[in-house]
């Protein structure tokens, strides 16, 4: 009896332990939950305060004339600064850029691109466009790198012109001296054409020549057995 007492005991400790542990398990498991929802909420605000609300002026509204006199870090590291600018400058005509242009220097990085970009559309030579080009690379390492990618697209649109106005350049000699040979083809030509004429002429005046001398063979009255019967008749009245 005491034996089953003992083993009765033992049974209800174990089971009573075994409860007891599967409750703190499971309390643990919320518990971890719980902090781990609360260390995931911290992390989520730091991400939120990490992504910029920078507010970026637009100078779409800005009047051209404004636009000019606005100057300073804040507008000319601003692309849509220059993208208006570039927007203005291709309503000026060319004598409105070019006086605009000529009251700029080129001191800065800044004060050559406004140049260049006022400029660009101003019928300019290709020797002023490719000193416009020179001059900003010499400020190349200036440019700030948000305005980088814009003023590249911009250079290139430059070179591609200084291309196109050579291509026109080649062009307009290789005509010029297309022209030129197909001058001196023609005056060849003329030439040929007067050295012909000239042959045609003189084979035609000796086929007229030939053509007299044939007509008046049978005219001439010569003939041979005319000539010997006559003697004959002669040499016979001698002898009676």
């Amino acid at each position: 009896m005491t034996t089953y007492r003992v083993h009765m005991s033992h049974f209800l400790s174990t089971r009573v332990v075994q409860g007891a542990r599967r409750f703190w398990l499971s309390g643990l498991s919320c518990l971890a939950l719980v902090g781990c929802s609360a260390g995931l909420t911290p992390h989520i605000g730091v991400s939120e305060e990490k992504i910029p609300h920078e507010q970026v002026a637009d100078y779409l509204s800005t009047t051209c004339d404004e636009l000019w006199t606005l100057d300073g870090s804040i507008a000319e590291n601003n692309p849509l600064y220059w993208l208006r600018g570039m927007d203005c400058a291709d309503r000026l005509t060319p004598a409105q850029a070019r006086a605009q242009a000529n009251q700029l220097g080129d001191a800065s990085w800044s004060d050559a691109f406004k140049r260049g970009v006022l400029l660009a559309n101003a019928k300019i030579t290709p020797p002023e466009r490719e000193l416009i080009v020179s001059r900003l690379d010499a400020h190349s390492a200036q440019i700030p790198s948000r305005i980088r990618p814009l003023y590249q697209v911009w250079r290139d649109n430059q070179m591609l012109q200084l291309k196109l106005s050579d291509e026109r350049t080649r062009y307009s000699k290789l005509q010029e001296s297309s022209d030129a040979a197909m001058d001196e083809l023609r005056q060849q030509q003329q030439a040929l054409k007067g050295e012909l004429d000239l042959t045609t002429r003189k084979l035609q005046n000796l086929t007229d020549i030939e053509r007299q001398l044939s007509s008046r063979k049978p005219s001439s009255g010569f003939n041979p057995d005319s000539t010997h019967g006559t003697d004959a008749s002669a040499d016979t009245e001698d002898k009676q």
